[in-house]
Formats: C-alpha cells, structure tokens, sequence
C-alpha cells in the first residue's frame, strides 16, 4: 500500500517556549490504483477494433481468345497512368493499332486523373452509378454489406468496363502510389494492376519533361 507519512512531534525552544506541533498526514493511494485499473478495463471493452481492409480481385475470363481480339480490347478499354516526378500523373490510352496514344499530363487533384477515371469508366460502364444507390441503401440499413459488395463486384466485373495499368518511375513518392491505389477505390476501377514501366515510356516521359 503506497502511503506518505510526515513525522510529527513537540518540542521546547531555548527560553522555555513551546514549540507548535506537526499532525502527521498519512495519504493511501490504493483506491486511485483501483481507479486506475478500471479506467483501462473500460476503454478496453468500450473500443472498438479496425476491422480487417480487403481487396476485391477479378480472376481472368476463362472463355480462349484470340491475339487479335485480345489487342482489341486492350485498345478499347485500357488506360495507363505513369506516375511520374512533381505529383504528376501521364496517362494515355492505346490506339487501335497497339501502339500509345498522346501523353496528357494531370495530378492527383478531384479534378484532376479522378474526374478522368470517372468519365472513361462511366462511358464503358453504364451500370457503374449503381453503385452509389446500393451505398445509400447499405448506409440506411435496407441492405447489409455482403448484399452491397456482391452488387458492387457485379458492377465492377463488367467485362467492358475500363482497365487500368499504373506503372510508377524512380522519381515518384511513395505517396503517389497510395494516392493512385485509393483513387481506385474512389472511382470503383474493377480491374487494375501494377506493373513496371517500359523504355518506351521512359522516353515519353521524356517528351513533356517528367523523366
């Protein structure tokens, strides 16, 4: 038991006079230990755990095609952002023929490579806005979630809806990665990957001097 004691005790002065008495003052912490052991017991039962992020994965369409029809949907529906050096995003889409198309030069601002997303997946996509409804339905508790992510996959496995390829450089930010990859997310992209970024590209980079 913690406590603090202060001595006490009388005496007399040289000359006869009595000198004051100290009370002793004994203080028992043990009540604010218990204190202390409840708060943490409280918070720990009132708190409230992250529950565990996923990620949605699309497994490739099983139907055998063509080389010729596969370039022609890459042509059609892929789009590739080069996250380059300043927070700056390249994008551009294939032409028909394989080869890239213009570079455009856009940052990671809402108005920036979101609203271009936004449109590219909506014009591939018509079902797309969809999924906002079934997110008010699931924020107003006519829905649970698992109804919402099976509508919301449904939506987002479109096979004609827009595929993104991200290809970063050695000068982009950490940062940027995160940011594209939540923009994803933002724009309810089905279908994306992750690769490394060709020489050719590296040169365009070179063209509107983000290398």
């Amino acid at each position: 038991m913690a406590e603090i004691e202060g001595g006490g005790g009388g005496g007399k002065h040289k000359g006869g006079k009595k000198r004051g008495k100290k009370l002793s003052t004994r203080v028992d912490f043990t009540p604010m230990v218990d204190l202390g052991f409840l708060l943490i017991t409280f918070f720990m039962l009132t708190t409230s755990m992250n529950k565990p992020q996923t990620m949605e994965i699309n497994m490739p369409d099983k139907d055998v095609k063509t080389e010729e029809e596969k370039t022609k949907v890459k042509a059609s529906q892929a789009v590739t952002l080069l996250l380059a050096k300043d927070d700056k995003v390249v994008y551009y889409f294939m032409q028909q023929n394989g080869e890239p198309g213009t570079p455009m030069i856009t940052d990671y601002s809402p108005g920036g490579i979101r609203a271009t997303l936004i449109k590219e997946n909506k014009d591939r996509n018509p079902n797309i806005d969809s999924i906002a409804i079934y997110k008010q339905q699931l924020n107003m508790g006519q829905i649970d979630e698992p109804t919402y992510k099976m509508h919301a996959s449904q939506i987002k496995s479109f096979k004609d809806g827009l595929i993104v390829v991200i290809k970063a450089t050695d000068k982009s930010k950490y940062k940027n990665m995160i940011d594209i990859l939540d923009e994803m997310l933002i724009c309810n992209i089905g279908r994306y990957a992750v690769v490394d970024i060709s020489d050719i590209e590296l040169e365009m980079l070179k063209t509107v001097n983000l290398e």
